[in-house]
């Protein structure tokens, strides 16, 4: 195996490893949230809303979701047309 396929193999692997840590790192708010509220007077006003039990995420969210779909979506189309273009086309004789 020559250089560059080493190179790449390391570059995928790097970006398999990022992308996994943003998992983790985009998991852990919910991984650390309470379902009781903090200790304290009883009087204290709550600072947070719950939303994903009643009403569902909020329009932000929709709108995350949706332009990282779209962003996923192109990285994979350019990805697919860079490999393309890179391989040969396939000749068999006649």
């Amino acid at each position: 195996m020559n250089r560059i396929h080493h190179i790449r193999r390391l570059a995928c692997m790097l970006t398999g490893l990022a992308a996994a840590l943003a998992a983790a790192v985009m998991g852990a708010p919910a991984a650390f949230a309470i379902p009781y509220p903090p200790p304290g007077p009883p009087y204290r006003p709550m600072t947070h809303a719950v939303n994903g039990i009643t009403s569902g995420p909020t329009g932000w969210q929709i709108a995350l979701i949706a332009a990282g779909a779209a962003l996923a979506a192109i990285v994979a189309v350019l990805a697919y047309r860079a490999r393309a273009a890179r391989h040969k086309p396939v000749t068999t004789a006649a």
